[in-house]
């Protein structure tokens, strides 16, 4: 029956995907349905998304949350551009929901609370961000996500006790300067050749190599349609990545470094610079514990995998980031996922759903 009840929540979600923070029909489409299984949800007061408590939060019991990301990625599909969950949103939001299902008349909620988490605006970063600022988090002993893993990193029927994700960053910045004509070029500083010298700086920042990070240009905008003149301005964008907050640290202090540099070597101007990033996963080893011996219980022990070490990014790490006292991790669930992550026709194999909702289930119960 619950399968059942999954498979339906599973099928509306990913039939109706909307990006983040727009998950206006998706937050009133999960409180409808909790509502009507007899849960009491509340919405967010200052964004998408909801949260549904269960169990006995008195004094002295162990308070677990549990938490799904509900929005969805725009990309094109059989070319038309879209909303799709092709990062595996839908299914998380189900099995969230099957376990809450599953755990709802347990005798083992009188010792313990539950705090379920529906979270807006995973695919930007900065939806666990807005729910940090709800205050919701705030009283949780425990906090534990789950996400499908590719088949690469793991097959249908095992799974991991945490995904230690990198840190991503996005900068965002323009070179302001002035035009000139083509036949003129001491009047100013071609902005395609001061974003080459970005460029190969940027190949020069040599940091600790034992730990995995990159930077690289993924945006360059400069010049128009009459060829005859010298740009001097350009819009730009750097993509960085590393594999724990302070190598992130190290590297956009490089980055920065570089730019002021290259402001004072060309006399050219960098403005409108915006950072945007998430942080590298800090998991907590009495969570990994927990969810360990929950894969265990469900699986066997030859079905739990090691914590699976990934140069992706999820901001469900700012949780433990921004609170170090949580203690959070992140199931990684195996489900034969292929082509990969983000890919616009992504499949899985949806008997996973069971498997994830069951071992949230046990690690529940597993929290002493």
């Amino acid at each position: 029956m619950m399968d059942e009840k999954m498979k339906e929540v599973f099928e509306h979600m990913h039939a109706h995907p909307e990006l983040s923070y727009e998950e206006t029909e998706t937050t009133e489409y999960i409180y409808n349905y909790l509502q009507e299984a007899g849960f009491n949800p509340v919405k967010f007061s200052n964004t998408t998304g909801l949260y549904c408590d269960v169990g006995n939060f008195d004094a002295g019991n162990p308070i677990i949350g549990v938490r799904a990301d509900i929005d969805a990625l725009f990309q094109e599909v059989d070319g038309v551009k879209q909303a799709n969950h092709s990062c595996g949103h839908d299914a998380h939001t189900s099995m969230v929901i099957g376990t809450m299902l599953k755990i709802k008349d347990d005798a083992a909620l009188e010792s313990r609370g539950v705090r379920f988490v529906f979270q807006p605006a995973e695919e930007v970063g900065t939806g666990a961000l807005s729910v940090v600022d709800e205050g919701v988090v705030d009283d949780l002993d425990y906090f534990f996500g789950i996400h499908l893993r590719p088949i690469e990193e793991a097959t249908n029927g095992y799974a991991a006790p945490s995904i230690e994700h990198g840190a991503a960053g996005s900068l965002q910045f323009r070179i302001v300067g002035e035009d000139a004509h083509g036949a003129r070029p001491h009047l100013n500083h071609n902005a395609i050749e001061v974003g080459t010298d970005i460029v190969n700086m940027l190949s020069k920042i040599h940091i600790n190599p034992v730990i995995p990070s990159s930077v690289k240009m993924t945006q360059f905008l400069a010049g128009g349609k009459s060829l005859n003149i010298i740009p001097g301005n350009a819009e730009c964008g750097i993509d960085m990545r590393a594999q724990t907050n302070e190598q992130m640290e190290e590297l956009k202090g490089r980055v920065f470094n570089i730019l002021k540099n290259i402001e004072a070597l060309y006399d050219v101007k960098i403005e409108d610079m915006e950072f945007s990033g998430i942080v590298a996963s800090e998991s907590h080893q009495d969570a990994i514990d927990v969810l360990r011996t929950s894969i265990v219980d469900v699986l066997g022990e030859e079905k739990c995998l090691e914590p699976i070490i990934t140069s992706g990014g999820d901001d469900f790490h700012y949780y433990t980031v921004k609170m170090p006292e949580l203690k959070g991790a992140m199931l990684g669930l195996g489900c034969d996922l292929k082509p990969g992550l983000h890919h616009p026709n992504m499949t899985f194999e949806h008997s996973a759903l069971a498997n994830g909702a069951e071992i949230l289930y046990q690690a529940i119960l597993n929290v002493k």
